[in-house]
């Protein structure tokens, strides 16, 4: 098991390593195989790089909770396949129409929307797999079997699908404070949710200790939902990876379009405080959680001087 004290850490050496070992077993897991255009599909997108941020909150969990990232490993390569799924349905032209996903042309746009769809489909059900067959046996199988419930609970209706769906429902209408909210929480919150529940329950953690980690979750994931419609409207294609504006020109809910930039800004700013005082009031020492809530915010400061710049 990696630790670390406040004295020596760096987020962006932790972040590395962690994110290298991850693709390291992602690479393993996603070999090629028959039909290789099908593989080289999933690949294509699961493996376009990113800073696999959920999948590292996921190790960290199990980290806190006393227990080595590599029980926690394969469900980590796993929920990145999943986010890589809804990456690219979403990009679909049938969804939100989207040409680019980090900084590169998106899945439809190189192998077709068929392919593209197929291949969405197959790490969608080929993610449970990894966790069933590759989680270390000293994880006992009742607590595997309820992280991969939990896995197709945040996956389908009763996570980002049902949120997918009221997004693309809602488009260029007045919605509602709780239908918004109720977007933000199932299209966005429910991996960062997943992923912290996760490594907490393959660690084996107390019910306290879990409902703080899910509580950080469902913060972070707000957090990271606001910062990224934040830069929607203040960056660049070279900065986010996606083309930018494209949420408010399809007539998007957002939560900038819904708050405003000032609002949306202040809000950022209070859940990423209130990230960190879960972990001050529960006793939960994790320089990596604190400097992940520093990570978004300070992602989003760095394009607003950018922004004043111009």
């Amino acid at each position: 098991m990696t630790t670390c004290t406040n004295q020596n850490f760096n987020l962006t050496e932790a972040l590395e390593r962690d994110k290298q070992l991850i693709n390291e077993h992602l690479n393993s897991y996603l070999a090629l195989r028959q039909p290789e255009s099908l593989w080289e599909s999933m690949r294509y997108t699961t493996l376009l790089g990113g800073k696999r941020l959920r999948a590292v909150l996921l190790l960290e969990s199990a980290r806190v909770c006393g227990r080595s990232e590599k029980v926690a490993l394969p469900a980590a390569c796993a929920l990145e396949m999943l986010h890589a799924q809804s990456l690219i349905h979403d990009d679909l032209p049938c969804m939100d129409n989207d040409d680019f996903r980090r900084g590169k042309p998106s899945n439809h746009r190189v192998y077709g929307e068929a392919l593209a769809t197929l291949a969405g489909d197959a790490l969608l059900a080929y993610a449970p797999q990894i966790i069933i067959e590759h989680t270390p046996a000293s994880v006992p199988k009742d607590i595997v079997l309820e992280v991969v419930r939990e896995y197709l609970e945040a996956a389908g209706a009763l996570g980002i699908v049902g949120g997918q769906v009221v997004d693309i429902q809602s488009e260029n209408k007045e919605i509602s404070t709780e239908t918004f909210h109720y977007i933000l929480s199932y299209k966005t919150g429910k991996l960062f949710r997943f992923a912290m529940r996760a490594g907490a329950m393959l660690a084996d953690a107390d019910k306290t200790r879990l409902a703080a980690l899910t509580s950080y979750g469902e913060k972070i994931g707000f957090a990271f939902q606001i910062a990224d419609d934040i830069l929607d409207v203040i960056g660049t294609l070279e900065e986010i990876g996606k083309t930018p504006g494209k949420d408010l020109q399809s007539g998007k809910n957002t939560y900038v379009s819904f708050y405003g930039l000032e609002k949306s800004l202040k809000d950022l700013d209070d859940l990423i405080s209130s990230t960190v005082q879960i972990m001050e009031e529960k006793n939960i020492e994790s320089p990596f959680l604190v400097g992940i809530a520093g990570y978004i915010k300070d992602k989003v400061a760095k394009c607003m001087q950018t922004q004043e710049l111009k």
